[in-house]
């Protein structure tokens, strides 16, 4: 008993007793230290002078649940210390019994989270900020994006009317000119109208529910089919499960990682196989190809808009696809990655959510 004693009364922790009507009868080092008063101080008195005047009831319903025999583990609350200041603390509390076990009082540990409320807190505020910031960016794009369609589309229609009506008047270097005017104004719509896509993955999509990655997967297909075609690509998969999903979304999933095996294949046609694998609390999801493969140092860069690994001459597009599909990973709460060799080809990875019973 002796060493037990000891033990307790070396604990950081505020360790004390008190006698099922809430009189304090015993008091460590820990309790000095929390609540400020020493034992010749605080044993005897009633443990509501460390109650908040808001919190009196408390300690009668405490009080009621272990003369019932219950037990109660961390609960979160409050206490006054010696001075007057309101901490936050844990407390954990258990019946206290005699020889013949019946119960003559209670125990109480107590610890103070003042410090991890105030982190919580601070953490909880610095997420409703950042949440904010991405919803006022993401309306910016979106109204930045639409406003600039209206004079790309004037200029463009503009330079070709100009060259329908004028073209015998222009030599090859000004008709050379108004194409490179079009071609920008063209590029330029579509990189615009990629960009309100990537800004509408948040915004714009729909509430998650069971959704079949099989016909998500024929949707994109669809989509994709006269590119498929033209390359002479093949694109297998295995039977796809049901995840909690945006269809939508989840289309334009497949349809960007498909699209890029498509377009970055070797000298020989594409093969893309999709497979899914059980990951325990989701569906791991796979797009292998035999493409040209990308270059693991550039792992860091993938997945961010606008980059682009190679001339805008040899493979068009807008850098986007990628950051889109991470997005929508993402809002999914899951991730993706991939591993590649260059001149074998890449296996993007993805994860959704399984559908909860």
């Amino acid at each position: 008993m002796e060493q037990l004693s000891a033990i307790i009364d070396s604990s950081d922790d505020a360790i004390f007793a008190k006698s099922l009507d809430g009189i304090i009868t015993s008091w460590n080092h820990g309790a000095e230290l929390l609540y400020g008063y020493k034992p010749d101080e605080i044993i005897g008195m009633p443990v509501s002078i460390l109650l908040p005047s808001d919190r009196t009831n408390e300690i009668k319903d405490i009080l009621k649940q272990i003369a019932a025999g219950k037990r109660i583990d961390h609960f979160e609350t409050k206490r006054v210390i010696k001075g007057g200041h309101i901490v936050d603390i844990s407390l954990t509390v258990s019946p206290v019994k005699d020889e013949g076990g019946k119960i003559i009082g209670a125990s109480s540990i107590a610890r103070d989270i003042s410090a991890q409320k105030r982190l919580d807190e601070i953490l909880k505020q610095t997420m409703d900020e950042l949440k904010a910031s991405n919803r006022e960016l993401e309306q910016f794009a979106y109204v930045a994006s639409h406003d600039l369609q209206e004079p790309l589309r004037l200029v463009a229609s503009y330079v070709q009317l100009l060259e329908q009506r004028y073209q015998s008047l222009f030599d090859e270097q000004a008709r050379k000119y108004m194409d490179y005017i079009v071609s920008g104004a063209k590029r330029m719509q579509t990189l615009i109208n990629d960009l309100l896509a990537c800004s509408r993955v948040g915004t714009m999509g729909k509430e998650l529910k069971p959704v079949s990655a099989s016909k998500a997967l024929e949707y994109a297909l669809g989509n994709l089919e006269m590119s498929i075609s033209q390359s002479g690509g093949k694109v297998t998969s295995k039977q796809l499960p049901t995840v909690m999903g945006d269809g939508v979304q989840l289309t334009q999933l497949f349809q960007n990682l498909i699209g890029n095996a498509i377009k970055f294949h070797s000298e020989k046609p594409a093969q893309v196989e999709i497979a899914a694998d059980d990951a325990g609390m989701s569906w791991q999801f796979s797009i292998k190809d035999n493409g040209i493969g990308i270059d693991m140092k550039y792992a860091d860069r993938i997945f961010t808009i606008f980059q682009r690994l190679h001339e805008r001459s040899k493979y068009k597009g807008t850098g986007i696809g990628l950051a889109i599909a991470k997005r929508i990973v993402e809002r999914h709460h899951g991730q993706i990655w991939f591993e590649s060799e260059p001149g074998k080809g890449t296996t993007f990875f993805f994860t959704l959510p399984k559908v909860k019973e």
